[in-house]
């Protein structure tokens, strides 16, 4: 049945998708709590336990690439199962390590490819192929789960590892990811997607689910593409510059612990709310001007974030840019959706996050550590950041509505896809 007590089926999928994703995001993204105790118990340097970090952004993209060939192949159930195996065993290989190499390898290495088999990567397609009319909508809600993953689990991991250590904290959230993933792959994540599923528009009429006669290399040749995966590299520096180096640097400036960790917590729990809202928005009006909005107003925030000196304006700060934190991703993914069809999403976006987003990611988790040790000072890195997000929502901006992909096929017609308004 694809509905159960009048609730559309793919509904579920949103919600067990953003469970998932709220834990993956949570535990990759809000590492800052980990960086102190991790480097006092390794005895790393700041810019040793930064390229450690970094080296994990890229083998999490490369995870995400991976994923996104293997649902071409496999289930979405398949990849969901693996990527929870390797997570358990990892974090049970990082509470035990005791060197470098050691944490290297478990921590930045199998860690790292675990969740990124358990990230929106995997879930957007299955997301995707369960709604046409409402798909930005339901990217968003799945975007939801992110930021409640920031929201909740920095302030959390701040808490638990005062509580009961490190290690402890981190076999805890490998318990709960066992409970959570494992009922959710098993039970809820289905294939069987109905032929008009979500597909009448507001007046009735069906809207197509055909995706267009393209191949990868096709998607590759267009400078639409490449415009997402800059935007997503811009993405991708300053998220994870903010959950590695956010805590440590309003630390730095003189900031309590849990105040800087509520300030960048407060950041998801806003965005939350901001995430809900621009789900209603996501699918009345044009996708490029949202998500020129969205980079425009997270980049100014990255210069007020570093230049903050008493807690409101922390605050206040953390508020304003957690409105518009959220929706970069959805609004991509629903973009590559919209112009290149849902066939080749998982590995289109699984290409975009590796050499966009979590190249940026590397690139932005090791300057924040590199640039502070070096130059004695947080507003290099992110006020690089906030520079990035502000060209990115001009490459935003610019993004067409149609592409046209001239393909040497049967009637050498010219096929167009139009992005959903």
């Amino acid at each position: 049945m694809n509905k159960f007590k009048g609730l559309y089926f793919g509904w579920y999928i949103v919600i067990a998708a953003s469970v998932i994703v709220l834990l993956t995001t949570g535990l990759r993204m809000g590492i800052g709590p980990f960086v102190n105790p991790i480097m006092d118990e390794l005895k790393l340097s700041r810019t040793e336990f930064s390229l450690i970090v970094s080296a994990g952004m890229i083998v999490y993209g490369i995870g995400m690439l991976l994923a996104g060939i293997l649902l071409k192949t496999f289930h979405t159930r398949f990849v969901l199962l693996v990527g929870l195996a390797i997570v358990c065993i990892s974090i049970v290989w990082t509470v035990n390590s005791n060197g470098m190499l050691s944490f290297l390898l478990s921590f930045g290495v199998f860690l790292s490819i675990g969740l990124s088999f358990l990230s929106s990567i995997t879930l957007s397609p299955i997301v995707s192929k369960w709604f046409v009319r409402q798909r930005g909508k339901a990217l968003f809600y799945l975007t939801t789960g992110a930021m409640a993953g920031i929201a909740v689990m920095t302030p959390a991991e701040t808490w638990l590892i005062g509580l009961v250590g490190w290690q402890n904290t981190l076999l805890l959230f490998g318990g709960i990811f066992i409970i959570l993933v494992l009922p959710s792959a098993m039970l809820i994540m289905r294939e069987d997607v109905p032929a008009e599923a979500d597909g009448m528009g507001a007046a009735g009429k069906k809207i197509s689910r055909e995706d267009p006669a393209i191949t990868f290399k096709d998607a590759l040749m267009t400078k639409t593409y490449w415009k997402i995966v800059f935007s997503l590299f811009a993405c991708g520096f300053g998220m994870n510059l903010l959950g590695s180096h956010g805590v440590p640097m309003l630390i730095d400036h003189h900031f309590p612990p849990m105040t800087a960790s509520f300030g960048i917590g407060m950041i998801g729990i806003v965005a939350i709310i901001g995430t809900l809202f621009l789900a209603q928005l996501a699918d009345r009006f044009p996708r490029k001007n949202l998500l020129f909005i969205i980079y425009f107003v997270r980049g100014l925030g990255f210069f007020a974030l570093v230049l903050s000196m008493t807690a409101w304006q922390l605050f206040l700060v953390s508020f304003i840019g957690g409105l518009v934190w959220a929706g970069s991703v959805a609004m991509s993914t629903a973009i590559l959706g919209d112009l290149y069809g849902v066939r080749l999403l998982g590995m289109l976006n699984g290409f975009a996050y590796f050499v966009g987003h979590q190249v940026g990611a590397a690139i932005g988790s090791f300057m924040g550590g590199w640039a502070y040790e070096m130059f004695y000072t947080h507003f290099i890195s992110f006020g690089a950041a906030g520079i990035l997000a502000i060209l990115a929502s001009f490459a935003s901006i610019t993004l067409p509505k149609s592409l046209s992909f001239s393909r040497n096929i049967k009637s050498e017609e010219k096929r167009k896809i139009t992005v959903g308004q």
